[in-house]
């Protein structure tokens, strides 16, 4: 394994339990603060997310091209500040404003993830960072075993607990990383900074000369949207349908964890070998599709589990992407491909959180046609097999120009 990748391996799976830690105790906090029911609680809940997401798309850019000027270590130490001083700034509130102030502050060094990954695109050979990419969502997985499990029980304590110890826990990250993490990028790798790169369309303008990454882009917006239906909705959905506790919420997310870590950890590298990137992707995504359409129509609280399955082999697709596009990229560009794409995460987590728990709410609420809780995970299928027919699009031409 190169050197440093298990240090930055250890600090997401610790920021991953603490951002899991607070999922099962929000919509509690939203009712505490607002004196509202959950169908409102997810329309509260849908708008913090936006504001997170919305925030983050204007910083991305420019954390991921300080990152390609100034090293991924200061920029992974600063994130792990941020979240520490929102999920504060959380478990103090007092009105509602106090969480969108938290979540604006999230969303302004909201970068361990696309930081992380330039990271590992620094310090490994091209042809194995499908199987490291892989490692990061199994990182990601195991925290979120333990995260959202010790924060139901947390929860338990009082709707603010959680905020409190996933706050202690990204401190404890901090002070971590700073005498255990390397940096990965040399300064003779490094380019300077600028503000003509470091905005969201001045990202993308830069990746127009790589069209197989653009293309991929294009399939990961649809996916993306149908992704973001699972944080947003996930715990006000089996509250809503099937009763569930915070605490049984949060076993089911760490049984989500479980699944994940297992895939990405144990299988996607023996996956990529037998299948090959192209048919990786495909297949993941497939298997995604047959997920979210099993927990729309999901009747008892048992089938959830069940359909975790396919979301959990439906991972091995995102490795892959990752893979290809980081390889379509010069080295000194990697922090700024991957603020690109944390800029559409962001667009998309703009879009999919007050999408997805509008429709959960209006589907719920007593003047909906019919009553169907499970329409987000309903219109994430749709949006996951428009992901997969243009990334099959996609491929099949960059498959032809290297043919050529």
């Amino acid at each position: 394994m190169p050197r440093g990748l298990i240090f930055v391996l250890l600090m997401l799976f610790i920021d991953t339990v603490g951002f899991g830690i607070i999922i099962p105790a929000t919509p509690g906090l939203i009712v505490l603060l607002t004196g509202e029911g959950l169908s409102a609680a997810a329309r509260y809940g849908g708008w913090l997310l936006f504001t997170y997401a919305a925030v983050q798309f204007f910083a991305a850019p420019v954390i991921g091209n300080l990152s390609d000027r100034f090293g991924r270590r200061p920029v992974l130490l600063a994130s792990m500040l941020a979240f520490g001083l929102d999920y504060l700034v959380m478990g103090f509130s007092r009105s509602l404003l106090w969480l969108f102030c938290g979540r604006a502050l999230a969303g302004v060094c909201g970068a361990t993830f696309p930081t992380a990954n330039a990271y590992v695109a620094d310090i490994t050979a091209k042809d194995e960072r499908a199987k490291y990419f892989g490692l990061l969502g199994a990182a990601w997985g195991t925290g979120f075993i333990v995260g959202p499990a010790l924060g139901g029980l947390l929860a338990g304590l009082g709707p603010r607990v959680p905020f409190f110890v996933a706050a202690g826990l990204a401190v404890a990250n901090v002070i971590y990383g700073w005498l255990a993490l390397h940096e990965s990028l040399p300064h003779g790798a490094r380019r300077p900074f600028s503000f003509a790169r470091a905005n969201p369309i001045g990202g993308l303008r830069e990746l127009r000369r790589f069209p197989v990454v653009v293309g991929l882009i294009g399939a990961l917006i649809f996916y993306q949207i149908a992704h973001d239906a699972n944080p947003s909705t996930w715990t006000y959905y089996t509250m809503e349908k099937f009763h569930w506790s915070e605490f049984e919420v949060g076993l089911s997310m760490a049984f989500v964890g479980l699944t994940f870590a297992i895939v990405q950890a144990g299988l996607v590298g023996a996956i990529v070998a037998r299948l090959g990137e192209r048919r990786t992707i495909h297949v993941g995504l497939t298997l995604y599709v047959l997920g979210f359409m099993g927990l729309a129509f999901a009747t008892n609280g048992w089938m959830v589990y069940a359909c975790i399955i396919p979301f959990a082999f439906g991972t091995i697709a995102n490795p892959s992407i990752k893979s290809i596009m980081s390889r379509a990229v010069p080295a000194n560009m990697q922090g700024a491909l991957q603020g690109a794409l944390s800029s559409m995460m962001s667009l998309t987590a703009i879009v999919a959180p007050v999408m997805m728990t509008q429709l959960f709410s209006y589907f719920t609420g007593t003047a909906a046609p019919v009553y169907f809780p499970g329409v987000p995970f309903f219109t994430a299928g749709i949006l996951t097999a428009v992901a997969l027919v243009v990334a099959v699009l996609v491929l099949r031409y960059a498959a032809v120009r290297e043919s050529a």
